[in-house]
């Protein structure tokens, strides 16, 4: 196991996991220090969690975006929407590189978004008379894979 310097630096959220876990045992072992244990082991694993829910955000927002790219008729917003999933991913390569232990997640996480992924898109192509039986199929089939959602993959379009 890295040393715990070591780990800060090469998987964020791993390290914040392990800070907390050590702070609640040094209290239990009774380490006499004058700290807020609970509290203090609480805002560690908090910084853990807003990573999490980075990454939650940015799977949800290329779900979102690859949804409409694939059911849309409309070729005038696609750029606008690829240009966002390429933000996001940008994004999403970030935080991975920083805490590479969330890539674990990814799997997870695009099955949980993908229905208010769905919600969103449909919203938006109903507001446009357009048309979101698309959309309902690919989440009933299973939605994406993370290769789709975090990879260089792009819908590609028909005719």
């Amino acid at each position: 196991m890295p040393k715990s310097g070591a780990l800060y630096d090469e998987d964020f959220v791993r390290w914040t996991a392990d800070q907390a876990a050590a702070l609640r045992r040094a209290k239990s072992a009774g380490v006499n220090l004058p700290l807020d244990w609970d509290n203090l082991a609480e805002e560690i694993e908090s910084l853990g969690r807003s990573n999490r829910r980075e990454l939650r955000s940015q799977i949800t927002r290329i779900l979102h975006h690859l949804l409409k790219l694939e059911a849309s008729p409309a070729l005038e917003p696609q750029a606008g929407w690829r240009n966002t999933i390429q933000q996001s991913r940008d994004e999403i390569e970030a935080l991975l590189e920083d805490s590479p232990s969330l890539r674990n997640e990814v799997d997870a996480l695009i099955a949980k978004q993908i229905r208010a992924a769905a919600k969103l898109a449909a919203r938006d192509l109903e507001a446009h008379g357009e048309p979101v039986g698309q959309i309902e199929e690919r989440r009933a089939a299973g939605g994406f894979t993370a290769d789709e959602v975090i990879g260089d993959w792009f819908p590609q379009r028909e005719g």
